[in-house]
């Protein structure tokens, strides 16, 4: 695809953890990047090397491995004709089973979002997936500030994490409803609780923000007049303030206050994955609320439209944790799948064993098995639908989650009959 999409971030985030949870018991695990440009034919002799190297390493299970290690991936290259558009990353060594003695030789290609910089090889313990990990991180980040007379919420915003960093109080008085100067006299000490409440907000925030080397913009949102008094009060540090977008008009203070500020600063957070991720379940919402006939949930009801091509955009929660199972027959064309829980595999796996073809009377097999956000997507992919995975990092993801079974289209154009 011509762009790194959702889907695409969440199984590469997803391989880096598995990739991160293997170690080896010596240092035979093999890690190779080999970046755009570069001849295939100067990688492998470049490997050719290294295993005349390795044939020197005194223990003879860790030579075998490592030899074994660069032998696989040398056939894994003999079978491509060109290095990828970015690069290629290969991992390979002999992982142990299990916990147990016994080992197996694994080897896991992957092509990078982004162009690999530099050629490396390196045999360790463990897998160096540090380089890949940098390609996906979030890195823009957005200070947000909520600010008025009695509290004031700081957050941070980067990519589809926001987390509030600082809650304050300030005491300051409410309004004296005395006359003459007893009321000039206590509006000046209001005026000085809040300028001093105000200093100390933003010695929180200078604190939080000026350590932060991808502070991309800072937010500062309010009821009323009280914004633009600490914004243009110099409260912020120079180099804060120089990264100040326009101040936002908002109802709320607190936690609510940053969800509405960041609701309504949307012109200024594009490409923030946060936003992106609200708005398109939001969508969704709406399609649903106006009943368009646009929108479908559930797992099966979605399943049904992408098999017709009708899904514009498929939602699916990352926190999805069914898997999709297909059991065969060894004897004849017999085949089907079911969705389960992942605890209920072990059930299953009893059930198929104790059970025979329908159709000719054989013992049936589970022959497959995936998580169903990549059954759904693949599907989806195949019908040129847009996939997007959504964290439960937001309220919307929460809702799809737990609402909508994890699982939400929508479609390209009403169904005939809805």
């Amino acid at each position: 695809m011509s762009t790194y999409d959702s889907f695409e971030r969440f199984r590469l985030e997803r391989e880096l953890q598995a990739l991160s949870g293997k170690h080896g018991f010596h240092t035979e695990l093999i890690s190779l990047y080999i970046p755009p440009g570069k001849q295939l034919s100067e990688v492998t002799n470049n490997l050719k090397q290294e295993y005349g190297t390795s044939t020197n390493i005194k223990s003879k299970s860790t030579r075998q491995h490592v030899l074994d290690a660069i032998t696989m991936i040398t056939q894994r290259l003999k079978m491509m004709k060109s290095v990828p558009e970015n690069g290629l990353a290969i991992f390979c060594g002999a992982i142990p089973q299990n916990g147990q003695g016994s080992e197996k030789m694994e080897l896991y290609p992957i092509i990078p979002p982004k162009p690999v910089n530099v050629y490396l090889y390196r045999c360790d313990n463990k897998f160096h997936i540090d380089p890949l990990k940098d390609m996906i991180k979030e890195t823009a980040t957005y200070g947000i500030i909520v600010v008025d007379r009695s509290e004031a919420t700081i957050a941070i915003l980067t990519g589809k994490h926001l987390e509030v960093v600082k809650r304050l109080t300030s005491g300051v008085p409410s309004k004296h409803t005395a006359g003459g100067q007893s009321q000039r006299r206590f509006e000046r000490l209001i005026e000085q609780a809040a300028h001093e409440f105000f200093k100390r907000t933003g010695s929180h925030a200078n604190e939080i923000f000026l350590n932060m080397p991808d502070l991309k913009g800072i937010l500062v949102g309010g009821a009323g007049p009280t914004k633009e008094k600490f914004a243009q009060g110099g409260y912020l540090n120079y180099q804060l303030q120089q990264k100040m977008l326009p101040t936002v008009d908002i109802g709320n203070s607190g936690e609510e206050g940053i969800e509405e500020l960041i609701e309504n600063s949307s012109e200024f957070l594009k490409g923030v994955r946060y936003t992106e991720e609200k708005k398109l379940v939001q969508r969704f919402l709406e399609h649903l609320a106006k009943e368009t006939g646009l929108a479908a949930y559930g797992e099966k009801e979605v399943r049904e439209f992408l098999t017709q091509s009708t899904v514009d955009t498929l939602l699916i929660s990352e926190a999805l944790e069914t898997i999709r199972v297909t059991v065969s027959c060894n004897s004849c064309d017999y085949k089907r799948e079911e969705t389960i829980r992942k605890s209920d595999m072990s059930s299953l796996q009893q059930t198929v064993q104790n059970s025979l073809c329908p159709k000719c009377n054989s013992p049936l097999t589970i022959s497959d098995v995936k998580s169903t956000i990549d059954d759904l997507g693949e599907l989806a992919e195949k019908t040129n639908a847009k996939v997007e995975v959504i964290s439960t990092e937001t309220e919307e993801g929460q809702e799809l989650k737990q609402g909508f079974g994890g699982v939400a289209a929508i479609l390209r154009y009403r169904p005939a009959g809805m």
